[in-house]
């Protein structure tokens, strides 16, 4: 029977997961897909994702593709596998694919937000989607110093230590800080990222915020290549892969 390649739009709170990639010892992202997908189909399944999120971060639009005989169209497998997948997991949109269709090697922009909680005391229903400070964060200060990040760089020092990779250097497109209520959310949109890069910039854009360093010395601690320049890396939980796009198709819709 002819197989056919059907690409997934994933939407997942990433609390209980310990990330994306599939683990022995640990319930993951792809894991339940993988289960429910195999259920459906009746035939093993295995996705391939485009963006390995660790645990405890948010998605509202990961990608996933995988390979099936069934006769169940593309467009109507969201709907039948949401059925199947935790409550915290939910399909946002399936679609068939050319069967040489791989999403991390298409050119794409990945939009995260890292949102950071401002006030005296905790907010118990913000607890699990962003970072609590009651410090005071001065968000032009943060915004100055975001600045700095935009274009290519290599960005080493905000990779964590150990990292397998064969370039530190990435393009970050945009480098946003904005002010929503008692909310600072800071949306960072990039070629690729490196382990932990988002949210490391994030705990070091806190820093300047609280006035810990000045917005001026990003461009030192890019010129560092070294991690131990940088600040610390922020708490998963306030971090959520926004969007994902890829070139191919925004040039098709901007033609």
């Amino acid at each position: 029977m002819e197989r056919k390649r059907v690409r997934l739009t994933v939407a997942y709170d990433g609390t209980r997961y310990h990330g994306w990639q599939f683990q022995n010892n640990g319930i993951t992202i792809e894991g339940e897909l993988n289960r429910c997908l195999s259920a459906l189909l009746q035939e093993k399944t295995e996705v391939i994702g485009a963006s390995r999120t660790d645990a405890g971060v948010h998605a509202m639009g990961n990608i996933a593709v995988f390979d099936t005989s069934s006769r169940i169209p593309a467009e109507k497998i969201s709907y039948a596998l949401n059925q199947m997948l935790p409550e915290d997991i939910r399909i946002q949109r399936s679609q068939e694919v050319p069967n040489d269709w791989h999403p991390r090697k298409c050119k794409s922009r990945k939009t995260y937000e890292y949102r950071i909680y401002r006030a005296e005391f905790p907010m118990p229903i913000k607890r699990l989607y962003s970072y609590f400070t009651y410090h005071q964060l001065d968000e032009n200060r943060m915004r100055e110093a975001a600045a700095y990040l935009v274009g290519e760089h290599d960005f080493k020092s905000f990779c964590q230590v150990n990292a397998q990779v064969e370039s530190t250097v990435r393009t970050l497109y945009m480098v946003q800080v904005e002010e929503q209520g008692a909310e600072i959310v800071i949306r960072i949109c990039g070629s690729g990222f490196l382990y932990n890069m988002v949210r490391i910039i994030a705990g070091t854009l806190l820093e300047v915020g609280q006035g810990k360093r000045e917005p001026e010395s990003l461009a030192a601690v890019l010129e560092a290549k070294d991690r131990s320049a940088a600040g610390p890396t922020a708490p998963a939980r306030g971090l959520t892969l926004v969007k994902y796009e890829f070139e191919e198709e925004m040039e098709k819709r901007s033609v």
